[in-house]
């Protein structure tokens, strides 16, 4: 069984608005005492919030589907309908979240207690206490509530740490960062011993940072092979890279320059990690070979451009230069680090003339009439309730759509979509606004309902 997932597909279904109630209030010696249904409830949202006691997304691996709560039918005597509970979704802190059909990146979640509504309830119906007008003054009929967000997305995450080990397997990074701080990861002498990143928290004089055993990196990673193409991801937010170069391998065509370069090449397919700062790593410096390979190899990477450091991961040795030559390098990166802004909601109100409908030509008599107004009073319109069909075209008609169909040609008779074309509303229009909704519950207004 899978105990670490990093990358998920949720299928997500915010709640839905309750619907408002058509009530009138009745008592003794009044009857008929004016309208008194409340507003329907709305529907619970779907929020993702970073927990750092949460590691992975083992969990929604094995529940992919969330749903919020709907919300509660507005009931009589102006009693509104209860508001559907949330969804809190737990999740590690460096969780991307995707739009699964676009691949769009929603959100970026980072630092614990981060919170981004993914979904968002419908709202409820209002209830015909709120409808009433002087020119209505007792509403025999209530709006529907609206459905919830209903998508998919991807949640992928990217360890954050400060610090990234990379390597050949068995090249000692699990010993390295057990040596380095409280982490226990599985310590074996196989390659492929390290199936999951591995996280280890390390202080070094006033310093403290996280250290990444990143595994699975082998020729090929980027394009797939190994375990590398899973958890290469887990680099992208480390500010420093350290190479791990195993100098007692027996494998043949392997020595500490050549795994250098063929990881360096690997980092370098995967891309976006050329900037970042690098320490090379010879470890294993207790056995008496590894040592002299050490001494032999080290002018070949500093003529690189790289600081060494000789170590043992068993014996220690070596491993307190190491923690403070990533404790400075790790400093200098926060500190030229930009200053954090907090969030802000961007609101982008509708340009002053911008149209609040369009009506489209699509057929020799047929058009199409789309925009938020229009295709929200579709959903909300009871088409059973004679009066809530009446209602729906005295809005329709003051937003001037009556007036758009008649100058884009539409003669009577015309088939008039209201939503997308396939999945929307179709009524057969007239210049009276004499029509009759052909999909689902029809009402009998003539008007059109």
């Amino acid at each position: 069984m899978a105990e670490f997932v990093d990358q998920v597909v949720l299928h997500i279904k915010a709640g839905d608005g309750g619907n408002g109630c058509a009530s009138i209030h009745r008592e003794k010696f009044k009857p008929l005492g004016g309208p008194d249904g409340g507003n329907g409830g709305r529907g619970g949202d779907v929020i993702l919030e970073v927990d750092p006691n949460t590691a992975t997304l083992l969990d929604y691996h094995h529940r992919p589907h969330r749903k919020a709560a709907n919300g509660k039918q507005g009931m009589g005597s102006n009693r509104d309908g209860a508001t559907g509970d949330d969804v809190v979704l737990k999740v590690p802190n460096g969780t991307v979240v995707k739009n699964a059909r676009t691949g769009e990146v929603l959100v970026d979640l980072v630092g614990a207690g981060t919170r981004y509504v993914v979904a968002q309830g419908g709202p409820g119906g209002l209830g015909n206490a709120a409808l009433a007008s002087t020119k209505r003054k007792a509403p025999g009929f209530a709006l529907l509530g609206e459905p919830g967000d209903d998508l998919d997305v991807v949640l992928e995450l990217k360890t954050v740490a400060d610090v990234a080990l990379v390597g050949f397997p068995n090249a000692g990074k699990s010993s390295l960062i057990a040596a380095l701080s409280a982490a226990r990861p599985k310590i074996a002498d196989y390659p492929f011993t390290t199936l999951v990143p591995n996280l280890g928290v390390v202080t070094a004089g006033d310093t403290v940072f996280t250290v990444a055993d990143v595994p699975g990196l082998i020729p090929g990673a980027s394009e797939g092979r190994g375990l590398g193409h899973e958890f290469l991801r887990h680099v992208e937010r480390c500010s420093t890279i350290v190479h791990v170069l195993d100098c007692a391998t027996i494998e043949p065509g392997r020595d500490p320059v050549t795994d250098f370069e063929v990881i360096e090449g690997e980092l370098a397919a995967y891309g976006a990690l050329h900037d970042r700062p690098r320490l090379a790593v010879l470890n294993k410096a207790d056995v008496p070979e590894a040592r002299d390979l050490a001494d032999m190899v080290r002018p070949m990477l500093v003529e690189k451009g790289l600081t060494v450091f000789t170590i043992s991961a068993a014996t220690h040795e070596g491993l307190r230069e190491l923690s403070f030559a990533m404790a400075e390098m790790v400093a200098a990166a926060r500190a030229a680090r930009p200053v954090e802004e907090p969030t802000r909601l961007v609101i982008r109100p509708r340009q002053h003339g911008e149209a609040e409908f369009a009506v489209r030509k699509v057929g020799e008599n047929t058009f199409q009439v789309t925009g938020a107004k229009p295709e929200r009073w579709i959903r909300q319109t009871d088409f059973s309730n004679d009066e809530a069909v009446g209602y729906l075209a005295d809005r329709l008609a003051r937003l001037g759509i009556e007036k758009a169909l008649s100058e884009a040609g539409a003669r009577d008779g015309a088939e008039v979509v209201i939503g997308p074309m396939e999945g929307g509303y179709l009524f057969d229009w007239r210049p009276t606004l004499d029509a009759v909704a052909t999909q689902g519950p029809r009402g009998s207004d003539d008007r059109m309902g």
